[in-house]
């Protein structure tokens, strides 16, 4: 597993009973995660302090229980990254911290690659792989389908200081810009993906990651330049392994390429038992 162990700003302090404690600056959530199934004894004081918890609705969704003051948004730092942290619906914050193994591994390949990189990140979110990227020096171009979720990522880039960086900002559906991009010829030498367990295109398409990845890794092969750098898949989803997806990277970009495939979970230190919680799954290629 990969540990993304060089957080200051971030902390999980505890895990129990389907639940993460968690510090996120100076401010303290409490945050369902139903891969704690265990029961461990909440001994750590900051349960009890918590600013805020988010708690599930018997009918979906919940709401955010505010239990001590708490801004509606605030700032956290990641080495050389400033990232804005807000509590949203759906329990999210708009930071996965587990990703930062992610941020610099590939800002790592873009600062030793010794020539212009061209990076397309995919299902971008709130941006915290383009800031990574722009502050390695790259060239990137960011996809998500959700308007609000690239303005977020803006302002983490001016946060960041990185804004006037050569940077496209694109709210669009992943696949058909990919398609557009194919026909326009652009290419990229870093591909990042990081696709949902499930959505909805614009014409009322239904996505389930398990039936789409394989054919939407296959087309953007299409775009990788004729020397790329790295592809990296991402998913949340449970019954994506990273061995599935290791093997997916291997048929499909291998054979053009060459180069090999890991994969592994990546996860996040616990504070109270020394231990690290699995957040998620990668697959890497890398030249």
């Amino acid at each position: 597993m990969r540990v993304a162990d060089g957080w200051k700003d971030y902390e999980l302090l505890d895990c129990s009973d389907g639940e993460r404690l968690e510090r996120w600056g100076e401010v303290i959530l409490i945050r369902p995660d139903p891969q704690v199934i265990w029961k461990t004894p909440k001994k750590h004081p900051m349960w009890k302090k918590a600013n805020a918890r988010y708690l599930r609705s018997s009918t979906g969704g919940g709401h955010w229980e505010i239990l001590r003051k708490t801004p509606d948004a605030w700032r956290i730092n990641y080495k050389e990254l400033s990232l804005n942290v807000k509590t949203m619906g759906f329990k999210h914050t708009g930071i996965f911290p587990e990703q930062a193994v992610n941020w610099d591994y590939t800002a790592e390949l873009i600062k030793n690659a010794g020539r212009p990189v061209k990076v397309l990140n995919l299902f971008s979110y709130t941006g915290g792989a383009t800031v990574a990227c722009l502050k390695a020096g790259a060239q990137v171009v960011h996809v998500d389908a959700s308007k609000g979720m690239v303005n977020w990522a803006k302002e983490n880039a001016a946060a960041s200081h990185v804004a006037d960086r050569p940077i496209r900002w694109i709210v669009d559906d992943c696949i058909k810009f990919v398609q557009r991009e194919i026909r326009r010829g652009n290419k990229y030498d870093i591909i990042i993906m990081d696709p949902p367990s499930y959505g909805r295109g614009p014409g009322g398409e239904v996505w389930k990651l398990e039936d789409e990845v394989y054919g939407f890794v296959e087309l953007c092969t299409e775009v990788l330049s004729d020397d790329p750098i790295m592809m990296l898949i991402n998913s949340y989803t449970t019954g994506l392994s990273p061995a599935v997806m290791q093997y997916i990277l291997g048929a499909l970009v291998v054979p053009k390429f060459g180069g090999k495939v890991t994969g592994s979970e990546i996860g996040l230190p616990v504070t109270q038992t020394g231990m690290v919680l699995p957040c998620g799954a990668s697959a890497i290629w890398k030249k």
